[in-house]
Formats: structure tokens, sequence, C-alpha cells
């Protein structure tokens, strides 16, 4: 006993109890439960202060029982049998109620009796019991809608957004937040969603009308000649610079019986032939190559509006594009300018982002306090999701409970209970000793009175 008290007055314990030794649990849960602050040492002061007392209370009762029990026998009156009787019934309250408290906390003079150290024996199941217990009588959908339903959430939420001073704390709350979560969003997250958005949007968009409508009117305008002009010219001047490309390119896609001559030959032919073609092209506005490309447009720029397997090969052409690395780059790039156009905004109070933000929660609290259907929306939501959190994870809220418990070691446990209501507990045997003597005087009064 001095040895426990000793390591409680220090913050440890030594034995079986002490940190590191128990079963079953993590070692930072034994430490915080094991680990006696100023308060508890001062509780377990007390504690044993009332034991103390307890104690000389059975004592006295023992003592008085003598003493009677001696002026009985000596023929000191009736009155000796009164006090002997009441005495003897105090010694048996204060065992019994001795035997009960020390029971709750070790086994009685360490006697291997069934049914004691009740909480060191049985920690595991008072902890199940305890989580049932929670979660049967807090965690319920009935309760929990009750709860919240008494509680008026969109009333009390309405009146509490429609102060100013709310509303501005929300606000920047709601600042910092926004700049928190752009700080954590990872660029290729966003750059995610929103070329997902940006292809659905497209993909509900019809674009090849617009387009054949667009290239209707630039044929019509011969806008694509001057277009048409460039390509022409600087094919003629490609050719120019790399003849022997086209030459050995030619000559590449000869059989390999052919003669090495004839081959070049062919090849000077066909490189004349594509340079002439070029020249024609850029120098002869009526070419009918020229008129061919002009007719290839029209006739293209009609099917984009009304072939519908034209238009269905430019939607496969436009979702292929959406996809490419160059168009998501520059989605990138876009998000990295809003991102900071955000931030920016956020960070300023005089923005018209923030403000625009503070008038809306203003509205949205007053018709909060005043709309009783909105109110009641509220209060719906809040208590079907309270009640879907609880009902779904009742069982990981109890178990944590449950495990915690189970985590603490037996013996830290028991002193650590035991010097938080070990004091009220003490009263127990004072009160025992008290009630056990007065019903043992009225026995041996009834005893005396009816027994002739």
């Amino acid at each position: 006993m001095a040895s426990t008290e000793r390591d409680a007055n220090t913050g440890s314990a030594a034995g079986p109890g002490a940190v590191g030794g128990g079963r079953g649990r993590g070692p930072g849960l034994a430490r915080d439960l094991g680990a006696f602050t100023a308060a508890d040492v001062e509780k377990q002061r007390g504690v044993r202060r009332m034991k103390a007392i307890a104690t000389a209370a059975l004592v006295l009762a023992a003592v008085v029982y003598g003493l009677a029990t001696w002026a009985e026998h000596a023929g000191a009156g009736a009155w000796a049998g009164y006090v002997a009787a009441a005495a003897e019934a105090g010694m048996v309250g204060a065992l019994a109620d001795w035997f009960a408290v020390t029971a709750l906390f070790k086994r009685p003079m360490g006697l291997p009796i069934p049914h004691t150290a009740i909480i060191r024996t049985k920690k595991d199941q008072l902890g199940r019991n305890l989580g049932d217990f929670v979660g049967d009588n807090f965690l319920s959908d009935d309760v929990v809608r009750s709860r919240l339903r008494a509680v008026g959430i969109g009333f009390r939420l309405g009146g509490w957004l429609a102060d100013p001073e709310h509303a501005d704390r929300v606000t920047a709350e709601l600042a910092t937040a926004v700049r928190g979560a752009l700080t954590v969003l990872r660029d290729t997250d966003v750059q995610a969603v929103i070329g997902e958005a940006i292809n659905r949007r497209a993909d509900a968009q019809e674009v090849a009308p617009g387009l054949g409508r667009m290239l209707q009117r630039i044929v019509d305008d011969q806008g694509h000649r001057r277009v048409l002009d460039l390509v022409c010219g600087r094919a003629h001047d490609w050719l120019l610079r790399h003849r022997e490309s086209v030459m050995e390119a030619v000559a590449g896609g000869a059989p390999g019986w052919t003669p090495r001559f004839v081959d070049h030959k062919i090849g000077e032919r066909v490189y004349k032939e594509l340079l002439r073609f070029a020249a024609d092209m850029r120098d002869m506005p009526d070419h009918p190559a020229r008129v061919a490309v002009d007719r290839f447009l029209g006739d293209f720029a009609r099917e984009l509006q009304d072939d519908p397997a034209t238009r269905e090969r430019v939607e496969r052409l436009k979702s292929e594009l959406l996809a490419r690395d160059e168009v998501q780059e520059l989605i990138a790039s876009a998000w990295s300018s809003v991102r900071a156009m955000i931030v920016a905004a956020a960070e300023d109070e005089r923005s018209e982002l923030r403000l625009r933000v503070r008038a809306s929660l203003l509205s949205l609290g007053g018709r909060l306090a005043s709309d009783g259907r909105l109110q009641g929306k509220v209060d719906d939501w809040v208590e079907g999701a309270a009640a879907h959190v609880v009902t779904t994870y009742r069982h990981e809220i109890t178990s944590l409970i449950t495990e915690t418990v189970a985590g603490w070691d037996a013996d830290q446990t028991a002193r650590k209970i035991e010097a938080n209501i070990g004091r009220d507990l003490q009263f127990i045997r004072i009160n025992g000793t008290v009630v056990g003597s007065l019903a043992g005087l009225a026995i041996h009064a009834a005893t005396r009175i009816f027994g002739g």
C-alpha cells in the first residue's frame, strides 16, 4: 500500500501496472491514463483521509462493542445490551461496505474471492457496455433527430448570420479556407476537373454546322485564296531547297530490281513536274487545281452543315483535339491565372468577391430568420445528415470507446478511478457503520419488546 501511494505521488507506478507492462493497449494511452496529475495526487490524499475516517469508525464500533459487552456481563444494566447490539451491527455494516468498496478495485485482503477486483477484471466488458450504452442512448436516429429539432438550427443560424459582425467573421473564415484550399490543391487535379467540364460542355454542343457556315462565308469572300497563295509559294520554295531529298524519296520507293540510273531519271522527272506544278499553282489564279480547291471547300462547307457522316467525323476530331496535351497545357495556364486572381480577391477585404459573399450571407441570414419554410428545409437537411452519420458510423464511434478502454492498463485504470471517486465511496463505509448501528439498535429493541 505504501509503495502504491508513493508511486502515485511521483506520477509513476511499479509492478504490473507500470507503463508499458499492460496487456492489449497502446503505450500512449496507458501513459496518459497512468500519469497522475497534481489534481489526482490531491484527490488521492482526500481518499486516504476518508479511508482513515471510515476505518476509525469501524475501530470505534469494535471498541464500543467490547466495552458494552463487558459492561453487560458486569451487570451494568439493560442499556449495555442496547449499546452492544448497536455497535455489533455497526461493525457488520462497516465490514460489509468495506468489502463492497474494496471489491471494486482489488481483491479484499488478497483473497481470490469471485466477483472482486471488478474494475481490473471486467475493464474490457465495462468498455463494451459503455460503448453499447452510448450507441443505444445517444447515437440513435430518433434521439439525434429529436435533439436537433428541439434546437431549431435553421432559426438560430439565420439570426446569427443576420448580424453584420458575424457575417464579416464568416466571410473572413471563408476567405482563409479558399486560400488554404487553393494552396493545397494540385494543379494536375484541377486541370483534370476543368478538362472534364470543358469536354462535357463541348460534347453537348455540336460544332460542325457553325464551322460550315463560317467556312462558307470565307469561300464566298475568297478569303481562302490568300492562304492558298501562301501555301503554294512556300511549297515552291521548299522544293527548290530540297531537290535531293525529293529525288531520294522517289528512288527509295522504286522496286529493287530496277537499275539505279533509271531510278535517278524517274526521280529527276518527278521533281521537275512537282516544281512546275507548284510554280503554276503559285502564278495562275485560275489554275485547275485552284478551282478544284475552291470547289472542295465549298462542298465541304455544305457537308459540315448538312451531311451526318461528315458532322460525326468532325465531332470525333473535336474530342481528339480536346484530349491533346497542348490543349490541356492551355487549360493549366488558364487555371493558374484564375487561381492567382481568386487568391488576390480573397486576401483583399474590399474586393468585389468578399463584398458579394458578405452581402449574400446577410441576405441568407435574414431569410432564415424570417422564412419558416426555409428554416424547415435547413432543419431537415441537418437532421438527415446527422442521422445518416450516426446510423452509418455508430459502430465505428462506439468501437472507439470500447477499444480505448480496452487499451488502458487494468491496474492503472483502477487506481485512476479510485483517485477520482474513492472519497465518495468511503462515505458509503461511514454510512454503513451508522446505518448498521441504528438497524442493530432497532432490532435489539424490537426483540426485547416483542420477545418478552
